[in-house]
């Protein structure tokens, strides 16, 4: 009876955060379903409190990044990026996809795919427009943004909130994960670009004027030069930071350190004051804070009656049978309950689970990894998928291209398949070089 109730509070929680009905936010929706958990007896106030402890820093880390990218993206930084791509493909239509889908990859990576999809979308859009092309041929350009968003944000701990509540929660440190990750990334990258270009090579313009685009330089785009030099030292300083704190064997909140980026970013919008940072408060999604929490405690039911223990039971399994065999099947585990429940419940899900496994070390990280390459790679599948997806359709509609759930998901089976696949066998040979008994 109880893992029936926490399975019905868990679909309405998910319903209200998807539907979000007389526009309840996704805060609130995860807190009412914490709240029937607690009132049916499902999760306990020390339950909430101790789920608190867990990802409070993960998600507020997540929202700086945002914040951080806001501010970058209000002073012309990412407009600068896409100008300078057009720019350098010099009218070639190949390269100019080739170079946007590589700047997704890169924002992604240092920003958070949420900061990708959403911020860089709307800025493809508009550039691409301004070619003066039909809807079809923009099309390409879009939904390969939204794809790689998401297939590119493996690199580092910051590059996704799942990927900061994983390494979090299995005491990964951030250059640790960046090493563990490096080929499993440039894979998926690889793979990403290359299922794109098949699955789009006849809608791709092979020929644009480039003088079109010449009273827009890419220095035209830069509103806040302070901003935008300070962004660059941002982002340095937080690499050093982060290497430093893992040679020194410092233990600080990942919210701290982007707390200090943030406070340095903020500052520096002052003397020019174009970025309204009022503004910036305002648009910062800092609900996803509570939603992370109430989402979590949803998800801790799924422990408390015993539904994580059959997944643990079914990894247990599937190591038996051998690592590939662990590895692969967690990582489309993952995936598919992405793709059904959502990306970040499913991520808590099997990080509980996995733990729980009760097998080593070494291979726990790697099946932890696993749960992140299919909860990244997995939401792709459906609109579902993840809550980025679902804003990203959204800011597509607003400019008047409407993805019908269908074509969606024909195009999201299409490309994420052997993009998952593929980079789920490459964290297995990263696995076998690392745990080779003649190393």
């Amino acid at each position: 009876m109880e893992g029936f109730l926490s399975l019905l509070v868990f679909t309405l929680t998910l319903f209200l955060v998807i539907v979000r009905p007389f526009g309840l936010g996704i805060g609130w929706s995860a807190w009412l379903g914490a709240i029937l958990c607690l009132l049916l007896g499902l999760i306990s106030v020390g339950d909430v409190l101790y789920i608190a402890g867990i990802v409070w820093d993960a998600t507020l880390a997540f929202v700086l990044l945002i914040f951080i990218s806001i501010i970058l993206d209000k002073a012309g930084f990412f407009e600068w990026f896409a100008l300078k791509a057009i720019g350098l493909s010099g009218g070639n239509g190949l390269l100019l996809f080739l170079y946007l889908m590589l700047l997704g990859a890169f924002i992604s990576a240092l920003f958070a795919n949420d900061g990708a999809a959403l911020m860089l979308t709307p800025i493809i859009y508009s550039k691409v427009r301004y070619l003066n092309l039909p809807d079809r041929y923009i099309l390409p350009y879009i939904m390969g943004a939204g794809f790689i968003s998401d297939t590119a944000s493996l690199p580092l701990v910051i590059s996704n909130l799942t990927n900061i509540i994983t390494a979090q929660f299995f005491g990964i440190d951030f250059w640790e994960y960046a090493a563990l990750m490096l080929i499993p990334n440039v894979v998926s990258v690889l793979l990403s670009l290359s299922v794109l270009f098949l699955f789009y090579r006849r809608d791709l313009i092979k020929r644009y004027e480039p003088d079109i685009l010449k009273d827009k330089p890419s220095h035209l785009a830069i509103r806040d030069p302070i901003v935008f030099k300070v962004g660059w030292l941002t982002i340095i300083v937080l690499a050093l930071i982060f290497l430093f704190l893992e040679l020194l064997e410092i233990k600080l909140p990942v919210s701290v350190v982007l707390g200090f980026a943030s406070l340095l970013l903020a500052l520096s919008t002052l003397p020019l004051r174009v970025v309204n940072l009022r503004e910036v408060f305002l648009f910062t999604p800092w609900k996803i804070v509570f939603f992370s929490v109430g989402m979590y405690a949803v998800v801790y039911s799924f422990k408390k009656v015993g539904f994580t223990e059959e997944l643990s039971a079914l990894i247990r399994s599937l190591s038996h049978m051998g690592e590939l065999q662990a590895i692969l099947g967690t990582g489309v585990l993952s995936a598919f309950l992405s793709a059904v429940m959502n990306n970040l419940p499913t991520v808590m899900t099997m990080n509980i689970a996995v733990k729980d496994a009760g097998l080593s070390e070494e291979l726990t990280k790697f099946l932890a990894l696993a749960n992140l390459v299919g909860t990244n790679i997995g939401p792709k599948l459906t609109p579902i998928g993840s809550l980025a997806t679902l804003l990203w359709l959204h800011v597509l509609e607003y400019k008047g291209i409407k993805i019908g759930w269908g074509y969606y998901m024909k195009v999201g089976f299409a490309l994420t398949l052997p993009v998952l696949l593929g980079v789920l066998v490459s964290l297995w040979l990263v696995y076998l070089l690392l745990n080779s008994p003649s190393l």
